[in-house]
């Protein structure tokens, strides 16, 4: 069951990253002036997709902790590296960001780092 909660704590973390990317990308560039900034950011968290992804962060840490109650931190911690090959697939699905060689050959050094990271 723990494996399973850290599934939920990367899935949920994942979804937060996506929606708060996607909600930005909608509101547009961050204001230059000071109370135009306060006023963007305030509007931002009361977007309810903007909540909906605060609240996946809270729940993912709840079934974080639940996680921990059964594994070591230097065994399960390396399987959150997923999120960032989650995101980097979702972010090129989504938002049509690329997708480069470069970045597919550091996710095989992440997914290497798992493997060998969460050994023992």
């Amino acid at each position: 069951m723990s494996y399973f909660y850290i599934l939920l704590t990367i899935l949920l973390t994942v979804y937060g990253q996506i929606a708060i990317k996607w909600q930005v990308l909608k509101a547009g560039a961050l204001p230059e002036a000071l109370p135009d900034k306060v006023v963007f950011l305030m509007q931002l968290l009361l977007n309810p997709w903007i909540i909906s992804a605060l609240a996946a962060a809270l729940l993912a840490s709840v079934f974080w902790m639940a996680a921990m109650t059964r594994l070591q931190l230097s065994h399960a911690y390396p399987f959150m590296s997923l999120a960032f090959v989650l995101v980097l697939i979702a972010s090129g699905i989504f938002f049509n960001e690329p997708v480069t060689p470069l970045k597919i050959a550091g996710i095989l050094l992440i997914v290497l780092g798992i493997i060998v990271g969460s050994q023992g």
